[in-house]
């Protein structure tokens, strides 16, 4: 159970192509560790409105709040953290953002060799992953019935929320911590440990696809205990 000065409440920050439902064995686990956890149901259509949804969910805890983003979802964490609830950011194989920076500005210059994740040419104004070539990108941990699924059940992503720039970080004021997936092929592990050391996390390496969130909850657990003290 978590210790009483323990921070009590979690909420969950999806990415892009997905939602929140990706965060069930991550929520499970906490739940049975006596963490009250919310999931942000992120409409991805722009930065603002994600911030927006995760401003409201902040808001309804009844206490600090630890912040945890995931791909996409730490360019919302980097914006939304610097609610006064907010007490710790985590970010699982994410982006985190500097001042004026976006996924679109991020991933603009990737290093050399690495892999290009299939986005397709946007369709009226959203983002898709290729579906033949989700698994490999995305979810190539995951079994292939899952990945297949994952596929079929994009969310599309709005161009807007891709180019949405952060203001000014919530990493600079908040304590962070960062998973980075050694094995992600859609945001590069050099990439994320760049990120890491940016923004003076906390940082583990753990063996996983950009999905590590789905393939190694417990690692994803155990970082956001850190982060609660707990």
């Amino acid at each position: 159970m978590v210790a009483n000065s323990a921070i009590r409440n979690v909420v969950l920050v999806h990415g892009g192509f997905v939602d929140g439902s990706g965060w069930k064995a991550v929520y499970t686990r906490l739940v049975g560790e006596g963490y009250n956890v919310s999931v942000v149901q992120n409409p991805t259509l722009s930065l603002a409105g994600d911030v927006a949804a995760t401003h409201q969910v902040i808001e309804a805890q009844d206490g600090p709040v630890v912040l945890v983003g995931h791909s996409y979802g730490g360019v919302v964490i980097t914006e939304a953290g610097r609610h006064d609830s907010v007490a710790g950011l985590v970010y699982i194989a994410a982006f985190a953002p500097d001042k004026g920076e976006s996924v679109n500005s991020l991933i603009a210059d990737p290093p050399p060799g690495a892999p290009v994740p299939p986005i397709l040419p946007p369709q009226d104004g959203f983002l898709f992953l290729d579906r033949e070539r989700f698994a490999e990108s995305f979810a190539g941990d995951l079994p292939l019935e899952e990945a297949r699924f994952m596929a079929d059940s994009q969310v599309p992503w709005g161009v807007d929320a891709l180019g949405g720039a952060a203001t000014e970080p919530a990493w600079r004021t908040k304590p962070s911590w960062y998973l980075v997936a050694t094995d992600d092929r859609m945001i590069p592990p050099p990439a994320q440990r760049a990120m890491s050391e940016r923004i003076g996390a906390t940082t583990v390496e753990v063996p996983g696809s950009h999905s590590v969130y789905l393939s190694q909850p417990d690692a994803v657990v155990d970082l956001i205990r850190q982060a609660s003290g707990g």
